[in-house]
């Protein structure tokens, strides 16, 4: 049995993309109706099971569809996906996905997340030319002598900015970009790399998990609730600072366990493999910074700098962002005058580094589009809508939280969730006698719950990089969840009461 290995990422996401291969042919097909704003005619289109209608975008006709959300909404650009229209759910003809859609999903979902997986690459390239100047290294010697005996000031630092940025504009797919960067800083501290893992991963879910303004959840799912996304805001930050503190005090523990005894490592068995992996810690204190490696080091931030600038200011996405760090690399080349043939062998190298991470996303993706084609995400959420009907007001929105959790794995996307979701599931705290925020804070702490462990999001792409098996993260992070869990069903009940 000790020598039974856990299966790599590719090969769990695949056993997934199979699972859900065969829930297609057991789960019935079925599509709520989807109402779009169309700007440039200032009318809205019903597309339906058979016909698709223009009608006028007044508040005459949301009202008509029941949908419980003001004209503002749609016409100021706050809603810009279609939502789903309640009460129009119809079964479809089953589409149940065979073996030739099976075999294809992955290449489907390659094409699909293309945008991401340049993004990958681009960053593999980059890490790979900022490591080559000896910059980089120079760099974690001088952290490494200024944290001594303080190195949980790290872990501090770090998770708390990812939090930040997850909280206010989503930070979570451009975290992939720091696991090359921060591991050996970790490393050189005497932490593991789980140490590194967590303190960025579980900033960016607790950050967005809680979030306050950010634009791709809080926002859209409160304008897709009817009502104003201050609302609910100050149970959000509630579950936001303490849950950080939960956060970084798991992390700080474990990384202290570490720091005293290797032994103690989770991923002990594999310290050799990582550290060759990531070999900058070993004898940086013999590289000097100097201001070259100083200028550098400076460039290398700002390309970091810009990409937050840019998606949280600009309505920067993949595309701007990937540009930011081809563009990074090739500064740093000519300041630090790496011949052109180097060049471009470094950058190839650096980029197939990540190649492995970059199929991860393409597979995960894949798993999303099988689920598309078969029709099943709105048959589970109707009958997740239906469930709840006439619960008791804590019963329902604890409920709420696990259904989040559970439609998260079938729709990843949190922007998505909110606008399929949202104008189904708010309209039911109406009947139940509580405020349509509690759904939207359910459905931020469901899904953002079920992100540490979500198969079908960040966390194996994340886990591809650190060369940590999926078990290993699950030893590691299920205790914590089971405390935020607790956490923040408190939270949920008390809100309904009070």
């Amino acid at each position: 049995m000790k020598n039974i290995k856990f299966p790599t990422a590719q090969t769990v996401l695949l056993l997934i993309a199979i699972f859900v291969a065969v829930l297609t042919w057991v789960i019935p097909s079925g599509k709520y109706d989807r109402l779009q704003y169309n700007s440039e005619t200032n009318t809205f289109t019903q597309s339906g099971q058979i016909n698709t209608n223009d009608l006028p975008a007044i508040q005459e006709t949301l009202e008509q569809l029941q949908i419980k959300i003001p004209i503002e909404k749609f016409t100021n650009g706050d809603i810009w996906k279609p939502i789903a229209i309640p009460n129009t759910y119809h079964k479809l003809q089953n589409n149940p996905q065979g073996i030739i859609a099976f075999l294809q999903s992955p290449i489907r979902g390659i094409l699909e997340s293309i945008d991401v997986i340049l993004f990958v690459l681009i960053i593999g390239g980059f890490i790979g030319i900022m490591n080559f100047t000896g910059a980089f290294e120079a760099g974690i010697s001088g952290l490494a002598k200024a944290l001594k005996g303080r190195e949980y000031v790290l872990i501090i630092v770090i998770t708390t900015l990812i939090a930040i940025g997850g909280t206010t504009f989503g930070l979570a797919e451009e975290t992939i970009a720091f696991y090359p960067i921060l591991i050996p800083v970790f490393l050189a501290a005497k932490y593991d790399a789980m140490v590194a893992l967590a303190s960025i991963y579980i900033g960016s879910c607790m950050g967005t998990m809680a979030s306050t303004v950010n634009p791709f959840s809080t926002i859209i799912a409160s304008n897709a609730a009817g009502i104003n996304w201050t609302s609910g805001l100050v149970s959000r930050c509630l579950v936001l600072g303490i849950g950080l503190i939960i956060c970084l005090a798991y992390i700080i523990n474990y990384a202290q366990k570490v720091k005293k005894d290797a032994s103690k490592s989770i991923i002990f068995n594999q310290k050799e493999e990582i550290e060759q992996l990531f070999p900058i810690h070993i004898n940086s204190a013999t590289t000097a910074l100097n201001a070259k490696f100083k200028f550098i080091l400076c460039l290398f931030a700002l390309c970091f700098v810009i990409m937050i600038y840019g998606v949280s200011r600009l309505d920067w996405w993949f595309l701007e962002m990937t540009t930011v760090f081809f563009v990074g690399a090739l500064a740093i080349g000519l300041i630090a005058k790496i011949k052109e043939s180097e060049f471009v062998d470094t950058f190839i190298n650096g980029a197939n580094d990540l190649l492995g991470v970059a199929f991860i996303i393409g597979i995960a993706r894949g798993v999303t589009v099988l689920m598309e084609d078969g029709l099943i995400s709105d048959t589970l959420l109707y009958y997740a809508s239906s469930a709840t009907a006439g619960m008791n007001k804590g019963v329902f929105i604890n409920a709420m939280l696990y259904i989040y959790s559970a439609l998260s794995f079938f729709i990843p996307s949190s922007s998505g969730m909110a606008v399929l979701t949202m104008p189904i599931m708010a309209p039911l705290a109406d009947g139940i006698g509580i405020g349509r925020e509690l759904v939207v804070n359910a459905y931020q702490f469901g899904m953002g719950l079920f992100a540490f462990i979500n198969p079908t999001g960040l966390i194996l792409a994340s886990l591809a990089i650190v060369k940590i098996g999926f078990n290993k993260w699950l030893k590691f992070v299920i205790p914590l969840i089971i405390i935020l869990l607790l956490f923040t069903m408190i939270v949920l009940t008390i809100s309904v009461y009070i």
